[in-house]
């Protein structure tokens, strides 16, 4: 591969699957358009039936500039669509952006330094969590934080190296076409899914602080539970799959419920002294949420135990009972990656 460590810049293209995204879809292209990358940079939108209209605003889009492209995505999953606007990439890299985040300008020609300096096949920073209302903020705030997010550096930072997953990422494209691209049956978590097999044949994901992409967290607390139940239920999925890719943080939440519930039960028909489980959770969900409040106005510092609450009943609920024919036994779809302009990689 043509890297910048030798004065040429590869061809990048940036895919995005979008579905109900109109309110978003303006801003998250216009990131993307914007991009100071020396080389040449391409956008494939992939565009679920959607019920705004944002296949009609993804087509304007499309139409004012010569570097972007529409296809469609009839089945409205986020892999199927991802794969899709993999087909039609042209670039050797790959860098996927979702319609709710918006990417610096400096965001690709980096990724790609990275990619060059490091050897890696995936590259991914910090999702950074913005929000423009009361309750958003105070989701970003607990999603930034390490009692909302555990140790991962995608959610909180840290130092760049080696990681199990990053959020989004920028992508040699023959390591996608090797492995299949995004595995459709994967609903949710395609991404750690991906990224799990990708170190497994011994590639390698690399996390930078240096990448940063800014995110626009769910509006409600029932937005916000459906997210995490799915996050949850997911990650099961992928555990079955690959034991080896669970991690403690993942574990936590339905540890914490289960422990809770029992404490309960246990408290109002054993002894009041099992209520110190659920009291315990209580109190670490108060200190949490004054470290992670602080700078936030007292609005937003009240809902933070809630949102904590929120999310991690979720993930658990969602952990706990994800049925095991939620992902069909059948082999990986390969139809949709086209990998006939794929170069080799060096």
């Amino acid at each position: 591969m043509n890297t910048a460590l030798d004065g040429s810049w590869p061809d990048v293209t940036v895919i995005m699957a979008v579905r109900n995204e109109s309110a978003h879809l303006d801003e998250a292209v216009g990131a993307v358009l914007a991009q100071e990358y020396p080389g040449r940079l391409s956008l494939v939108i992939a565009v679920a039936p959607s019920t705004d209209d944002t296949i009609e605003r993804a087509r304007r889009l499309a139409a004012g500039s010569e570097l972007a492209r529409v296809v469609e995505n009839p089945a409205g999953l986020t892999p199927t669509g991802l794969n899709a606007a993999l087909s039609a990439a042209t670039g050797e890299i790959v860098a996927r952006v979702d319609g709710h985040a918006v990417i610096p300008p400096g965001y690709v020609r980096r990724a790609v330094e990275l990619l060059a300096e490091t050897g890696a096949q995936n590259v991914g920073g910090i999702m950074r969590a913005v929000g423009t209302t009361a309750f958003e903020r105070a989701v970003a705030a607990a999603m930034s934080s390490r009692f909302g997010a555990g140790d991962a550096k995608f959610h909180t930072g840290g130092s760049p190296g080696p990681a199990d997953t990053v959020y989004l990422g920028v992508f040699r494209r023959a390591a996608l076409a090797r492995l299949g691209g995004f595995d459709e049956r994967f609903v949710r978590s395609q991404d750690a899914e991906l990224n799990h097999r990708i170190r497994a044949v011994g590639g390698l994901v690399y996390f930078h602080p240096d990448l940063e992409v800014r995110y626009r967290p769910r509006g409600s607390f029932s937005a916000l539970a459906r997210q995490f139940l799915q996050y949850g239920r997911w990650r099961r999925v992928i555990a079955r799959r690959h034991p080896g890719s669970l991690r403690w943080r993942q574990l936590v939440p339905p540890v914490a419920l289960v422990g809770n519930l029992t404490g309960i039960v246990l408290g109002a028909t054993v002894a009041v002294r099992w209520f110190v489980l659920p009291a315990g959770y209580l109190l670490a969900v108060g200190l949490a949420s004054v470290g992670a409040g602080r700078g936030l106005r007292r609005s937003e510092r009240l809902l933070l135990p809630a949102v904590y609450v929120t999310l991690h009943a979720a993930w658990a609920v969602g952990f706990l009972t994800s049925p095991r024919g939620l992902v069909p036994a059948r082999t990986l779809n390969l139809a949709s990656v086209d990998d006939s302009a794929v170069g080799a990689e060096r």
